[in-house]
């Protein structure tokens, strides 16, 4: 487990249950030879759960400090350690139940395919039934609608007027919350396209819990919505090390790597996506145009006909084959793209028409995405795809139209 995680400790301990009390032994052990640094065992019922994880968040911040760092305790160091634990519990739940449907409905999300985040849409809206108060639910709720939007799971607008209200929400709940500053960036970018709006509500995100994965993706997304794919992959970095068992995290750093031209470094991250999430949408995309970056164009259609989400697979299938030189192929896959998703998909059609150096179709469709408010058209400043386009002047028109000034 230290491997995974990629730290020097793990906390590590087992839970007994009967009736409505609960025995929690917990240990604090070092990666290195396995030695004990710290044990401690709870007696308490169920009703003060949350004590339970707040006395043992404390107990191990202080032991770190202590036997890891070296610092030695002084009068304040209580009062100080149960503020950290205070702020890192910020916008739980305020039941056990709410909590674990909460647990549940986050896990489903980062499948990320539709069935999933319906069923996690569904945990989650139980959870807020037991606690209306529960800001980091509302948070994920928000997200949820994003994706369901974004993805074409539901009508756009829907989707992500759902999600503004869920933020909107977890703000108003929770002003100092991190995630709840993020959610709302995330919509600004991928459907305001106010890209100031987004660098503000990330910028806040980042001081109030700059070591948050989740803020951090976020952060690392919108930073390569405004083409500064540098600091994308930085901030990915980042988010991986904090939650090396995300998928979402290995995705995104995956897709921020191929922008940064780090094409292996691609592979790389996406594969560990599918590692740990082998439902995920979009993955599969992008790990065949990682790999056909690479030359590798017959391990490209593998990934591109394994992609679950058809408009993802048939870009994936039109960039491949007309690489491979199978025109037919190609001209197939985009009518099938063109038929079956004009309304959900106009931006991957641009993208499409543009690696085929058709820049009138490219053009047209790329209206088509704004008029459609086609969340994908955030990502169009650092697509690879589209850089037969830079030179072309109405480049920077449709630049400008959707918000970009610089």
């Amino acid at each position: 487990m230290g491997r995974a995680l990629n730290v020097a400790s793990v906390l590590e301990g087992s839970v007994r249950k009967s009736g409505n009390r609960v025995r929690i032994a917990v240990q604090l052990v070092k990666v290195a030879d396995g030695y004990p640094l710290w044990s401690e065992t709870y007696d308490r019922t169920l009703d003060d759960i949350f004590a339970v994880q707040d006395d043992i968040a404390q107990s191990v911040v202080k032991e770190l400090r202590e036997a890891l760092l070296g610092e030695a305790p002084d009068s304040k160091e209580p009062a100080r350690v149960k503020a950290e634990v205070a702020a890192a519990a910020k916008g739980r739940a305020a039941s056990s139940e709410a909590h674990r449907l909460y647990l549940q409905g986050r896990h489903l999300l980062d499948r990320l395919n539709p069935e999933d985040t319906a069923t996690g849409i569904v945990h989650l809206k139980q959870a807020l039934e037991l606690d209306p108060g529960h800001a980091l639910a509302w948070v994920h709720l928000a997200n949820a609608y994003i994706n369901q939007g974004g993805y074409g799971w539901t009508p756009i607008d829907e989707g992500y007027g759902k999600a503004r209200e869920a933020a909107a929400r977890a703000v108003e709940l929770a002003p100092d919350l991190a995630e709840a500053h993020a959610a709302l960036g995330r919509i600004q970018a991928m459907y305001d396209w106010d890209w100031r709006g987004a660098e503000a509500s990330y910028r806040r995100a980042l001081e109030l819990a700059p070591g948050n994965a989740e803020v951090l993706l976020g952060a690392s997304v919108a930073a390569q919505c405004r083409g500064h794919v540098d600091e994308a992959v930085q901030l990915g970095r980042r988010a991986v090390e904090q939650d090396p068992l995300g998928s979402t995290g290995y995705s995104r750093l995956g897709f921020s790597y191929r922008a940064a031209g780090l094409f292996a470094d691609a592979e790389t991250a996406l594969r560990k996506a599918l590692e740990l999430s082998p439902q995920r949408i979009i993955t599969h995309l992008l790990l065949a145009m990682a790999l056909l970056d690479q030359g590798r164009k017959e391990e490209a259609l593998i990934e591109a006909e394994a992609e679950p989400a058809e408009w993802a697979r048939l870009l994936a299938l039109v960039v491949v084959h007309d690489a491979a030189g199978r025109k037919a192929e190609g001209d197939a896959a985009l009518r099938d793209l063109e038929t079956n998703h004009s309304i959900d998909a106009p931006y991957q059609i641009a993208a499409a028409h543009a690696t085929r150096g058709d820049a009138d179709a490219a053009f047209a469709w790329l209206e088509r995405a704004i008029q459609e408010r086609d969340s994908g058209i955030a990502f169009s400043r650092s697509e690879r795809l589209f850089r037969g386009l830079h030179q072309d002047p109405r480049w920077e028109a449709f630049q400008r139209k959707v918000g970009f000034e610089e």
